[in-house]
């Protein structure tokens, strides 16, 4: 790898982690968009399957497969540290432990269901990735990365809600809102995925495989 090579590489990581754990940590609230009722985590969440596109594209199923491990490895240290955040004794002037405890003790529920849905979605989306890529000899990036995108996140949306909100909340509008969203969002970051795709391979200067054909 080059210096830009590199750096690009542990950006686009650090977006994908940081994408990651946030969504597990913020998904407890439910906001609107559009007036579509969706969890928070559908914003950071989305970032991720863009950069498992473009890493997937750019380094091959290998580098996209070992960042979702790493995704996977960082989830589980999240929960850990946020149920230690709310098992251990606050400091005596700290009165805030009702309302940290409501939303940060949500989070081994949320980070379960989001570990189940991210193993079998992540894992989807780099397989189907590049089986179209392999059928279209490598053309068609839109395609691939909308199409992948789209059904990798219905498979998460269904995943994730079911087992994060079952019985306390409506499953099924929020099934199909957040895949709504995230359908929207997917296609309008077709652009970006495009954009990096392109930038890191002009700006790359040795002869690797991100120099081959999207």
């Amino acid at each position: 790898m080059d210096t830009f090579e590199r750096r690009a590489h542990t950006l686009l990581v650090g977006l994908f982690l940081g994408g990651l754990v946030s969504a597990a940590i913020i998904s407890s609230k439910i906001i609107t968009i559009f007036g579509v009722a969706v969890p928070a985590g559908v914003l950071a969440y989305s970032i991720t399957f863009a950069v498992s596109d473009i890493v997937g594209e750019l380094w091959g199923p290998e580098r996209a497969t070992d960042m979702v491990v790493a995704g996977f490895a960082s989830l589980i240290c999240a929960t850990l540290l946020c149920w230690l955040a709310v098992q251990w004794p606050a400091a005596g002037f700290w009165t805030n432990q009702k309302a940290f405890a409501s939303v940060i003790g949500s989070t081994p529920r949320i980070v379960g269901a989001s570990l189940l849905a991210y193993a079998v979605s992540q894992k989807h989306d780099v397989w189907l990735f590049h089986l179209l890529k392999r059928k279209s000899s490598g053309r068609a990036l839109w395609l691939r990365n909308n199409l992948s995108t789209a059904l990798s996140q219905l498979m998460d949306s269904a995943i994730f809600i079911t087992v994060a909100f079952w019985g306390s909340l409506p499953v099924g509008e929020l099934i199909l809102g957040q895949w709504a969203i995230k359908l929207l969002i997917g296609f309008l970051d077709t652009p970006v995925v495009y954009a990096a795709v392109g930038l890191i391979r002009w700006r790359t200067t040795t002869p690797t495989a991100l120099h081959a054909q999207a």
